[in-house]
C-alpha cells in the first residue's frame, strides 16, 4: 500500500505540473516581444479548415507555445547555465562565452557574401564617383570572434582571405588597416559593436590616412543606464550590466545631425535609447538610411561621405572634429540607385566602413 499510495502521489504530481502548465500558459496574457532576444514573438495562429488539414496551424501553433510558454526566459537561462557548466559545451545555438565576452559564432568565410558586397559598393562608385575628383577609401572592421575564438578553440573566419578578397574587387579605393590598433577589450562584453571610448587611436589613424586631423582631446562621460548589448538575451545567461561611456568635446556639442528619414534634427547621444531595446541606438538614433552631421566650427572645408554599417554611428562622432560635413549612408536600408536623389556627388572623400559579420552576411545590402 505504501508503494501504491507513492505511485499515485507521483502521478497526481506530474498531472498537476503538466496540466497547471497548461492553464497557466491558455491563462496568460500574450506577449508581443521578447526584450532578452530583442524580436517579436510569435501570437496565435488563426484556425481554419485549409490550416488544420494542410498542418501549417500546428507548425504555427507549435511555434507560438514555444516562444508564450510560462518562465520561458527562465529556462532559457536554466538551460544555458547547464549546457555551459555541467555539460561543458562550448556554445549554446552558436552563442559562446570566454573570459566575460559573449560573441556568436560567425563561420566559414563565405565569398559570395563578400563578392555582392563588392559590388554594390562598386556599383556606387561607377554611378556616382567614378568620372569625379573624389578620393576614396576602404576599411574593415573585424568582429569579436578575431580577437576570442581562437583562445576559446571556435571556428573562425579567415580575416585575411575576406579583406584580401574584398580589396581585390574593390581597387578603385585606397585600404586602410584598423586591425592593429583593435584589440577584444575595444568591445562590449555582451554586445558585437566597439566601445566608442577604447577606438579614438583607431578614428585618428583612419582620419590621419584621409588627410584630417583630430585632436584627440575629449570629454568622457557615462550613461546613467546601464548597457545590455544584443549577446546578453541570446546568451541567456545572468550576466551584469556594463557602463555605456561616450566622447565629447567642445566642437561636438554644437553638431547639427539631419535625418533624411523624419526631415528632422536628431541628437548624436540618445540617453533615452540607452534603456530601451536597442542600447546601441544611443549612438545617432541607431539603424537611419541617411543621415548628415554638420560641424559649424571645422577649420576645414573637407567634406565625408560614409559608407557603413551600424558600426559607423560610434566612430562617426570622432570623425566629426575632422570635417565640415559627414554624410552617413546605410545602403542596407536606401537603394543605391536613389542616393543621387539626396546627396551631391563632388568633391567629398568617400569611406566604405563595413564590418566583417556584414560582409560575410551580405544579403542586407540592397
Amino acid at each position: 500500500m505504501p508503494e501504491k499510495r507513492k505511485d499515485m502521489a507521483l502521478v497526481a504530481l506530474t498531472c498537476i505540473f503538466l496540466y497547471g502548465f497548461l492553464l497557466w500558459a491558455l491563462l496568460k496574457p500574450v506577449d508581443a516581444q521578447s526584450v532578452s532576444e530583442r524580436r517579436p514573438l510569435a501570437a496565435p495562429p488563426a484556425a481554419s479548415w485549409d490550416a488544420v488539414f494542410s498542418g501549417a496551424f500546428m507548425a504555427d501553433f507549435e511555434e507560438y507555445a514555444l516562444d508564450q510558454f510560462p518562465l520561458r526566459d527562465t529556462l532559457r537561462t536554466v538551460k544555458a547555465l547547464t549546457a555551459l557548466y555541467i555539460f561543458r559545451q562550448k556554445d549554446n545555438n552558436g552563442v559562446y562565452l570566454w573570459n566575460g565576452y559573449i560573441s556568436k559564432l560567425d563561420y566559414p568565410l563565405n565569398l559570395l557574401s563578400v563578392d555582392y558586397a563588392a559590388s554594390r559598393f562598386r556599383y556606387v562608385y561607377e554611378r556616382y564617383l567614378a568620372d569625379k575628383d573624389m578620393a576614396v577609401y576602404l576599411s574593415v572592421i573585424p568582429d569579436k570572434n578575431c580577437y576570442m575564438a581562437a583562445e576559446h578553440g571556435a571556428p573562425a573566419l579567415n580575416y585575411t582571405n575576406l579583406v584580401t578578397a574584398l580589396r581585390a574587387r574593390l581597387d578603385f579605393a585606397q585600404y586602410i588597416d584598423l586591425f592593429p590598433f583593435l584589440e577584444l577589450s575595444d568591445y562590449y562584453r555582451t554586445d558585437s559593436h566597439w566601445r566608442q571610448e577604447n577606438i579614438t587611436d583607431a578614428a585618428q589613424y583612419l582620419a590621419g590616412q584621409m588627410g584630417a586631423t583630430l585632436s584627440g582631446a575629449y570629454a568622457c562621460l557615462l550613461a546613467e543606464a546601464p548597457f545590455y548589448g544584443v549577446y546578453y538575451g541570446q546568451a541567456a545567461l545572468p550576466l551584469p550590466g556594463e557602463e555605456l561611456y561616450y566622447l565629447n568635446y567642445a566642437a561636438l556639442k554644437e553638431c547639427q545631425v539631419y535625418d533624411y528619414e523624419t526631415g528632422t534634427n536628431i541628437p548624436l547621444y540618445d540617453p533615452g535609447q540607452a534603456a530601451g531595446r536597442d542600447p546601441y541606438a544611443f549612438f545617432l538614433a541607431g539603424p537611419k538610411s541617411l543621415l548628415k552631421i554638420e560641424n559649424p566650427h571645422a577649420t576645414t572645408k573637407k567634406e565625408l561621405i560614409l559608407f557603413r554599417d551600424s558600426f559607423g554611428s560610434g566612430i562617426a562622432p570622432l570623425l566629426a572634429e575632422g570635417y565640415a560635413s559627414i554624410t552617413l549612408v546605410d545602403i542596407r536600408y536606401i537603394s543605391p540607385p536613389m542616393l543621387g536623389q539626396f546627396i551631391s556627388f563632388t568633391d567629398q572623400d568617400v569611406l566604405f566602413l563595413y564590418s566583417t559579420s556584414v560582409l560575410n552576411h551580405s544579403e542586407t545590402i540592397k
